[in-house]
C-alpha cells in the first residue's frame, strides 16, 4: 500500500510537476525507483531501533512499516530509562543522517546532469527523511519522542508505570489534534489531506492507548512466573484418534475447547481446538487424525514453567488458538490461555465488593 501510494503520488503529481514535459514511462521509472529507497530508508530507521534494542538486551519479535514509519515489536521492556532513550533515539538520528546524504547526493549530481528527475528523486528523498525524523520526534507515544518522553520521565520519578501513562496521554492529545485538525480541512474545502490527517490522527490515538494498555498489563504482572498461571496436566489427544471421535467423545467435546495432540511416545507434536476440527467435511472425519488438522507445535507459544508471564501475553494475542502449551525440558506440563491471565490479574486487582466479602 505504501508503496502503491508514493508511486501514483510521484509519478502523477510530484515529478511532472517538478520536471514537465518528459515522456511518461520515466515518471513512472523513476517514482518506482524512488519508492523503493523510501521503503528501505524506513527499514533501516527500524533496524537500527532493532540493532540497538537487541544491544540492550531487548528482542524483537518483528518489524510493520507504514508511511510515516514503521514499529519495531519489543518482546520485552527496555532495562533502563538509558536503554529506552538509545532504543528510541537512533531512529530519528538514522533518518536525519539519511535526509542529509540524499541531499548532498543531490548536490553533485545536479552539477554533473543538470536538474531533472535525479534531482528531483535525491531531493524528495532528503525532504522525506527529515520530515520523518522530525515527525517521530514528537514527545508523544507510539512516536519515537514518546519513547523519549517516557525515558525521561522514567528517569526523573523512577516510575515506568507513570511514564507510560504521559507519554500515552501525550499521544491521545497528539491524536486528537491531528483528527480535529483534519475535520476542520475536510470542512474548508480540503478533503484529501484532511482526511489524511483524520486517519494518522486515529492511528495515533488507538496506538498509544495500546501502549499504555500493554505497560500497565507488563507492569502488573511483573514478577509472575508462567506457572502462577497455568492450568497443570491438561487433557491431551492421541494424535491417531479421528477428527470423528473426537467430535463425538463427551470426554473431549464438552471439557474444553482445545486440547494438546502427543504421539505415541507420549511427546507434544501440536494443538487442536474444536474450530479446527469442525471445519472438517462430515464425510471426511472418520478418516481423517486429529495430527492432520491440529495447530503444529511450532505455531504454539511454549515457554516454560519459570518464564515471566508478561513475556507471553504478546504471544497469547497473537496466537490464532490464543493458547500456550507449558513445557519443561520437552515434557508437557500445562496449558495458559487468556482467560488464565485475566484471572490472575483480577487476582491482582479486586474489586471493592469483592475485597469486602474477603474481609
Amino acid at each position: 500500500m505504501v508503496f502503491g501510494l508514493i508511486l501514483f503520488g510521484l509519478a502523477r503529481g510530484g515529478f511532472p510537476e517538478a520536471s514537465p514535459d518528459r515522456p511518461i514511462w520515466q515518471y513512472w521509472l523513476a517514482s518506482a525507483g524512488t519508492s523503493v529507497v523510501f521503503l528501505l530508508s524506513l527499514l533501516a530507521h527500524e533496524v537500527s531501533h532493532a540493532l540497538v534494542a537487541r544491544r540492550n538486551g531487548v528482542s524483537v519479535d518483528d518489524i510493520t512499516l507504514w508511511l510515516l514509519g514503521g514499529l519495531a515489536r519489543l518482546r520485552s521492556e527496555a532495562p533502563s530509562p538509558g536503554a529506552e532513550f538509545r532504543i528510541a533515539g537512533v531512529g530519528p538520528l538514522v533518518s536525519l543522517a539519511l535526509g542529509a546524504i540524499f541531499a548532498l547526493a543531490a548536490v553533485p549530481v545536479a552539477g554533473l546532469f543538470g536538474t531533472g528527475l535525479a534531482v528531483e528523486a535525491l531531493a524528495w528523498l532528503a525532504g522525506i527523511n527529515i520530515l520523518l525524523a522530525l515527525f517521530n520526534a514528537l514527545p508523544a507515544a507510539p512516536l519515537d519522542g514518546g519513547r523519549l518522553l517516557r525515558a525521561l520521565v522514567w528517569w526523573k520519578t523512577g516510575s515506568r508505570l507513570r511514564a507510560t501513562a504521559v507519554a500515552t496521554v501525550a499521544g491521545q492529545c497528539l491524536g486528537w489534534a491531528l483528527i480535529g485538525i483534519g475535520v476542520y480541512l475536510v470542512v474548508a474545502g480540503t478533503a484529501f489531506s484532511g482526511i489524511w490527517l483524520v486517519v494518522l490522527g486515529w492511528f495515533v490515538t488507538v496506538m498509544a492507548t495500546m501502549e499504555g494498555s500493554q505497560a500497565r498489563l507488563r507492569e502488573q504482572l511483573g514478577g509472575i512466573a508462567v506457572s502462577e498461571a497455568m492450568t497443570p496436566g491438561p487433557e491431551t489427544v492421541p494424535a491417531t484418534t479421528t477428527v470423528g471421535d473426537f467430535l463425538t467423545d463427551p470426554h473431549y467435546r464438552f471439557r474444553h475447547s482445545a486440547f494438546p495432540v502427543v504421539d505415541a511416545g507420549n511427546t507434544t507434536i501440536g494443538l487442536i481446538t474444536l474450530k479446527r476440527a469442525d471445519a472438517v467435511p462430515v464425510e471426511d472425519r472418520p478418516s481423517t487424525s486429529v495430527e492432520r488438522v491440529s495447530l503444529p507445535l511450532e505455531d504454539v507459544a511454549t515457554p516454560q514453567p519459570g518464564d515471566p508471564l508478561a513475556r507471553l501475553v504478546p504471544d497469547l494475542q497473537s496466537s490464532p488458538a490464543h493458547r500456550a502449551l507449558v513445557l519443561d525440558s520437552g515434557r508437557l506440563v500445562g496449558i495458559v490461555t487468556t482467560s488464565d491471565i485475566s484471572r490472575v490479574i483480577a487476582r491482582l486487582n479486586p474489586s471493592p465488593a469483592w475485597s469486602r466479602r474477603t474481609l
